[in-house]
């Protein structure tokens, strides 16, 4: 049922990014339900959402509106209101930094998230990988995911703005990718110290909070590069939803320390069930853990068939990403299909 033309490019789509469970159920109709989506970074335990009322749906966001969530936005990342600019998630921010950056050789710290060497290839810029974050000062736009999808490295706060610091001598552009940061690495978020020009901070809310559906992520941008993406976005560029259910679950404090808590218990967990099962650890982050085994290409398939969906990568067959179960009945199959 796997073999072939089918599988292969069936494998490649579900390793070109995580929550591909329409391809999933394609190639493995049979699989028990309901399927278990281990494959992305997006916290399984879902802020509880408000009720909203009828107005949230039926009329156009305020500027109002905006500014607070806006303002939730400083107040959890420590900055102030100015420099905050809402998007409808990190990755529509992306594509718009990619279209008002200047022009000239990109680098990207990797390897790591694609989506940012493929909306900036789109934009027409030269993207180049590079392994070492010095590297990147020879580059017109410099970009680093923080803490690194998939394997959890953090850069150090004063590494960035050292680096921050020889790019801007030749008005080159720094922009740092803090999507886990709300759970891993806040200490070094480059955000409290964002230099005057040339740098950017992205961050998610989806992906810390459960609510990948509500599409909301912002820019912290240096006033230079914060007006122009201003301009990109447009008007009304986060939804009336997105921004009474942000702007409620940002300035929760209370919400994230105690989750940080119960994924750190659950981080955990998962590491020393993979290790039972002859996965070798190599990072990760509270969301998701980045392990290595030698048969990790056929363990990916096993674990379709028990209806469990986990992160491949084409370059590293010897890799998978696991994100962390939602329930027990989640974690018993899964653990369940790791022995078989």
């Amino acid at each position: 049922m796997m073999a072939g033309r089918t599988c292969a490019a069936g494998y490649e789509a579900l390793a070109y990014h995580g929550g591909a469970l329409d391809v999933a159920r394609r190639l493995v109709p049979g699989a028990p339900k309901p399927w278990i989506d281990l494959s992305t970074g997006i916290n399984p335990h879902a802020y509880p959402l408000p009720d909203l009322g009828r107005d949230v749906w039926t009329r156009l966001p305020g500027a109002e509106a905006l500014a607070e969530l806006e303002a939730a936005a400083a107040y959890r990342y420590r900055v102030t209101a100015e420099i905050v600019v809402a998007g409808p998630g990190s990755q529509a921010l992306i594509q718009a930094l990619a279209r008002i950056m200047p022009r000239g050789a990109v680098g990207v710290l990797g390897p790591t998230y694609s989506g940012h060497w493929e909306g900036f290839a789109a934009a027409g810029a030269t993207v180049v990988q590079s392994k070492w974050l010095e590297d990147l000062a020879d580059f017109k736009v410099a970009i680093v995911v923080n803490p690194n999808n998939p394997d959890g490295r953090i850069e150090s706060r004063d590494d960035l703005l050292e680096l921050h610091e020889r790019l801007d001598r030749r008005r080159g552009v720094l922009i740092v990718d803090e999507a886990f940061a709300d759970f891993d690495g806040a200490e070094q978020s480059l955000a409290p110290v964002l230099p005057a020009f040339n740098a950017v901070v992205l961050r998610s809310v989806g992906k810390s909070f459960g609510l990948a559906g509500v599409r909301l992520g912002f820019a912290i941008a240096s006033p230079d590069i914060g007006e122009q993406l201003r301009a990109m976005l447009g008007p009304w560029p986060v939804s009336g939803p997105a921004i009474a259910i942000g702007t409620r679950a940002l300035i929760d404090l209370a919400w994230t320390d105690a989750m940080s808590a119960r994924l750190g218990a659950e981080a955990a967990r998962l590491d020393a069930l993979l290790e039972r099962n002859g996965w070798r650890i190599l990072g990760g982050t509270r969301l998701f853990r980045l392990a290595a085994k030698t048969e990790a290409e056929a363990a990916f398939r096993r674990l379709l068939t028990a209806g469990v969906l986990t992160r491949p990568f084409v370059g590293a067959p010897d890799r998978l990403r696991f994100g962390i179960p939602a329930e027990e009945a989640h974690w018993d199959r899964l653990a369940t299909a790791l022995q078989s």
